[in-house]
């Protein structure tokens, strides 16, 4: 398996733009000089715990200062776009990464959002939204000349060339037919892993507990074969919250005193309590909502110990699950001790990775 980043990113909400920001490109730097294959940046509008607004022009900046990890924004919401604008500008962005682009693209699911932008997402619209967003940008894409669109949503027309070709359809992805495709899914049965399945992209999920994460894939899985086409695991990025240190002691010192705690507390563990997630952390569904504390949610949801703890532990995942292709982590925010962070990343890349690599059973080659 790869290791990736998931750039939700998570920042304390006091952080200013330009901090943060320049914490999330050190980095990006820091993963492409020890290994890390991709990385995701998230798009939110109004959560203060994820920032970011416009992961593209971080990506823009990363990719003057990176060599050959791959950037994505995970992702685009669609329905927050004018999908001929943003076809545009992932076009222009693919160019200039030169092959190292991949695009994430999803629906949306914060309730703050879909009320900025008059979405109706509690009753589905911001799916039906993306589905036409996206099957316009790909249209974009692929046309040659004219090429018109007529939706629920918005209507497009891209006309021929008119005053000596001085207007015409120009802009076109330097990857073909398109960067490729990603998609974060968090609910089986969901409107976005069945378009997943169904389109053959990569499914980007999150780990709660093993049945949960089963779940996903079998979702995916059946949609891609009613699609006729075949799953691959390789395809697929398993993301959990990783803390690596010298000692089981200190990576639990560290993760619940540290800012990985205060974003379970704060933040993580109150979205779930506030959407009815709590049921997906239990590991024993007889459990109450009482019993499912954050300091639960830490010790059974992510991945917290020494390098032999954490291998033990990626590998008891892999196991379970069938089988991954990228194992997604986000390098936590540690303020102005960065260097905490690059430690678990250099535990990632030189010891566990390494060490769980030699003991999974590699997936196999997609004809």
């Amino acid at each position: 398996m790869d290791l990736g980043y998931f750039m939700i990113p998570s920042h304390p909400p006091e952080r200013k733009p330009y901090d943060w920001n320049q914490y999330d490109l050190q980095a990006l730097r820091w993963g492409d000089e020890l290994g890390v294959s991709e990385a995701w940046v998230g798009e939110h509008f109004t959560v203060a715990w994820e920032p970011n607004p416009a992961p593209d022009l971080t990506i823009a900046q990363a990719l003057l200062q990176t060599k050959h990890i791959k950037l994505a924004p995970g992702a685009h919401l669609l329905p927050y776009h004018h999908p001929v604008e943003l076809a545009h500008r992932v076009a222009f962005l693919d160019h200039l990464a030169q092959g190292r682009l991949q695009l994430g693209v999803a629906a949306g699911d914060h309730l703050g959002d879909f009320m900025a932008f008059g979405v109706d997402g509690q009753h589905g619209e911001n799916h039906v939204m993306m589905r036409e967003a996206l099957d316009i940008m790909l249209g974009i894409w692929a046309a040659e000349g004219e090429f018109k669109f007529s939706g629920k949503y918005w209507n497009v027309y891209l006309p021929p060339e008119m005053i000596e070709g001085n207007y015409r359809h120009h802009m076109h992805t330097f990857t073909k037919p398109h960067p490729p495709i990603g998609m974060p899914v968090v609910l089986p049965a969901s409107e976005a892993i069945k378009l997943a399945g169904a389109r053959g992209y990569m499914p980007l999920s999150i780990h709660f507990n093993d049945a949960y994460t089963l779940g996903l894939w079998e979702s995916y899985a059946e949609s891609a074969e009613a699609a006729g086409i075949k799953a691959d695991r390789n395809k697929w990025r398993l993301y959990t919250e990783i803390l690596v240190a010298d000692t089981d002691a200190e990576a639990e010192r560290l993760a619940f005193e540290g800012p990985l705690g205060r974003a379970c507390r704060e933040y993580l563990w109150q979205f779930c309590k506030a959407f009815g997630f709590l049921k997906h952390l239990k590991h024993d569904p007889s459990m109450s909502d009482e019993e499912v504390t954050p300091e639960y949610f830490m010790r059974t949801s992510w991945i917290i110990g020494s390098v032999e703890t954490v291998t033990d532990r990626i590998v008891e995942m892999y196991e379970t699950v069938g089988g991954f292709g990228t194992l997604l982590w986000s390098p936590t925010d540690w303020g102005d001790q960065p260097e905490r962070m690059r430690h678990t990343l250099e535990l990632l890349t030189k010891e566990v990775l390494p060490r769980a690599n030699k003991r999974v059973k590699p997936l196999p080659t997609p004809a």
